[in-house]
């Protein structure tokens, strides 16, 4: 049996009244050695819980697997909150939203386009059923009934938002109860009539998510559910940023006096975000209403604890506030962890990424049409189609290349290896005039998956080239298809890229190798290429990469990968994990899509989220 149970107003935990006081966080987000750090400080605080969703899609990247290592090693995860004596609230979709790719729904799944998502079409929930008969077993000795930290299990994701098959609910119930979940289990939805309505069961509580009006959501959940705990299982403290628009921020009095407010009304809560962290590789999501939007590599949200882990305003706003209505450690708030002194890299080798496609991935011959990403069963990244041009023209009216469906997400255009144009699904771009000066002449379309969508209808929208390319009329056929999944950078094949004003003397620890100043970039380095240099470290802390000069790319040090950088904005720094650094010689990777104007990064100990929404 569950030690968590209701009464007709509140919890009860081993039968005696209990608060849930708690924060989200996600393991996945976060570099798995800095877990306990995480935990200690969300402790300290003065929270008695911690949340987590559970992604779908990478602890089953294919059918039939399951992960459960290293970042997504949730059993160790649940160890530590257990031994910081905290307990958890597990939220293991099938979809989480969370800004995350594709919602967290398994690309392999959503490429079907025939399969009803989130429905109890049968070829969604055995697909379902499967994975949770694998995941839930490694699990079991962490649920509460089993002495373990996890009290209660969240069903579905703010259901009543998408959609109101009660029987698909039923069957996830079902389907986690005849799996060996004896803990509480929830819903929970945004607190509207209608919402609240669609995405809740009976004999399951029903909780809400909201950031504001305090009284009057809570008003919403008690009309819905007369009787049992109320809580508030995310409650909105900041907000996520998508690129080219102003970083999001809330006030620390004001969200501190909206917690106030829910506790003093005797409300469980689940604070969202406590702790952020980062949207590593390729994780990110993206929204799509009017148009394509994708989030940001930084998910810092404005939580009480920074993307780096550092108490921010909030922290000790809530923790005062906690304090007046639940016990709060009596030990030091936590202080700012120590930071990287500054440090130039520069980035005296480079490979291009056109000319050595073939190297990163064996391309696939396509003689008809091109195929998208998923019919590549690539999940993330990037494809290269190549293929020739058989007749020539001038660009101007004669000239122009039509991407029948358009692209998914952003694809950069050459022809003979010299940058010709760009397209982008968020402005609804399907042609292009070009110049093409031969017939033969090589056009290569290079299309970046920017994030799939995480929430509404839109999840599982392809990526690539979506339809027919023609030229002038003319359809292209022939394509080497190179699906660039760039899971690991140590195969490309770098060469020295000369820098004036350097001798190669290693500099002193915390510097550059290579301290001259770099030349400027010329015509030659418009082309996406890969560029790698050193830098040495004394003794590894947090830092946060900056790349001014460079337009749009990805970051690696020493083969983990930071995500996605862009001077679109708002985001202009990428957070850097200490366990990433290694005493002595560390390396950093950047895959520059466009151009730089010099060969120079830098690590500093200061993070740049962009310019604040007003």
């Amino acid at each position: 049996m569950s030690p968590l149970t209701t009464s007709s107003d509140g919890f009860l935990l081993h039968g005696e009244p209990f608060r849930i006081i708690s924060g989200a966080m996600h393991y996945f987000r976060i570099h798995p050695d800095q877990w306990t750090d995480r935990l200690r400080k969300a402790r300290l605080m003065g929270l008695n819980t911690v949340e987590t969703y559970v992604p779908w899609n990478l602890h089953q990247p294919e059918p039939g697997t399951l992960v459960l290592d290293g970042i997504l090693d949730l059993p160790r995860y649940l160890r530590l909150a257990k031994a910081e004596g905290l307990h958890v609230l597990l939220r293991p979709g099938p979809y989480i939203c969370a800004e995350w790719d594709g919602g967290g729904l398994p690309s392999w799944l959503t490429t079907d386009p025939d399969i009803r998502l989130r429905t109890s079409d049968p070829r969604f929930t055995d697909a379902l059923d499967r994975y949770l008969g694998l995941l839930l077993p490694p699990l079991q000795p962490h649920f509460a009934a089993s002495g373990g930290p996890v009290i209660a299990v969240q069903v579905e994701n703010e259901y009543g938002a998408y959609g109101d098959d009660a029987a698909y609910l039923e069957h996830l119930a079902q389907s986690l109860r005849t799996r060996g979940v004896e803990e509480l289990l929830f819903t929970c939805d945004q607190a509207n009539p209608e919402h609240l309505a669609a995405g809740s069961l009976p004999g399951v509580l029903t909780t809400g998510t909201f950031g504001s009006r305090i009284t009057h959501s809570l008003e919403q959940l008690r009309a819905h559910q007369p009787e049992g705990p109320l809580m508030c299982s995310e409650f909105w403290i900041g907000w996520f940023d998508h690129w080219g628009e102003p970083h999001h921020v809330r006030d620390a009095a004001d969200a501190a006096a909206d917690l106030d407010r829910l506790l003093s009304a005797g409300a469980s809560v689940n604070i969202y975000m406590f702790h952020g962290g980062t949207n590593f590789g390729f994780t990110n999501g993206a929204n799509h209403d009017h148009a394509y939007e994708p989030i940001v590599t930084s998910y810092d949200y404005d939580a009480a604890l920074t993307e780096s882990g550092d108490p921010g305003p909030k922290y000790h706003a809530f923790r005062e506030v906690i304090a007046r209505h639940a016990p709060v450690p009596d030990e030091p708030a936590p202080v700012p962890a120590p930071k990287l002194p500054h440090t130039a890299v520069e980035l005296g080798r480079r490979a291009s990424l056109l000319a050595h496609a073939s190297v990163l991935a064996k391309p696939v011959r396509v003689d008809a049409d091109p195929v998208t990403m998923e019919e590549l069963s690539l999940r993330a990244g990037y494809v290269l189609y190549r293929t020739t041009v058989p007749v020539p023209g001038d660009g101007d009216g004669d000239g122009v290349l039509r991407f029948a469906g358009g692209v998914g997400d952003r694809a950069q255009v050459f022809v003979d290896g010299a940058p010709v144009g760009v397209l982008e699904c968020e402005r609804h771009e399907e042609a292009l005039p070009v110049r093409v000066p031969r017939a033969g002449a090589t056009l290569d379309v290079l299309v970046e998956n920017m994030g799939g969508v995480n929430y509404g209808p839109r999840i599982g929208s392809q990526k690539g080239l979506l339809g027919p390319v023609t030229f002038n009329g003319t359809v292209l056929h022939g394509w080497d298809c190179h699906p660039l999944a760039l899971d690991t950078v140590a195969s490309v094949p770098f060469a020295a890229t000369e820098i004036e004003g350097t001798s190669g003397t290693p500099g002193a620890p915390g510097n550059s190798k290579t301290p001259g100043a770099p030349r400027v970039p010329g015509a030659s380095d418009a082309g996406p290429a890969f560029h790698h240099g050193t830098f040495e470290v004394r003794a590894p802390a947090d830092t946060f990469l900056s790349l001014p000069g460079w337009t749009k790319g990805q970051a690696w040090i020493n083969g983990f990968h930071l995500g996605r950088y862009w001077n679109r904005g708002p985001q202009r720094t990428l957070y850097v994990p200490a366990p990433v650094l290694r005493p002595g010689t560390n390396e950093l990777v950047l895959l520059e899509l466009q151009a730089t104007t010099e060969l120079r990064a830098h690590l500093t100990d200061t993070p740049d989220l962009g310019p604040v929404k007003p």
